[in-house]
């Protein structure tokens, strides 16, 4: 898993590539958190490069969403391929996290 982060008007965009399972989820974990505790309360994952997600993984989008939710933020999915898209909807987390297409589309839901 590479993981980046870029702020632009405000919005942090984590980027992530490969797969977010539970041997990578720590890492991402520890990312997420750093950015929340500089409190960040914007957040847009960019999962277009994303190959797997796991439920470990799944766990630490969701514990930045219920943070950034608690401290009356944001945080929105964007690029998501066929097969993560399909882990959202099953779960039903897309009713509560937002999902664009793009990057573009994304930030235009802020």
């Amino acid at each position: 898993m590479e993981i980046t982060q870029k702020e632009e008007k405000g919005i942090v965009c984590i980027t992530i590539k490969g797969r977010l399972d539970g041997e990578s989820s720590p890492a991402a974990g520890k990312v997420t958190r750093s950015i929340l505790e500089a409190e960040k309360r914007l957040l847009l994952f960019d999962l277009s490069e994303l190959e797997y997600l796991s439920s470990a993984g799944l766990r630490v989008i969701l514990e930045a969403a219920k943070e950034v939710k608690l401290n009356e933020g944001k945080l929105v999915l964007c690029g998501l391929n066929k097969f993560v898209k399909e882990i959202f909807v099953t779960s039903g987390f897309d009713a509560v996290i937002p999902i664009a297409d793009t990057i573009e589309t994304g930030m235009a839901l802020f």
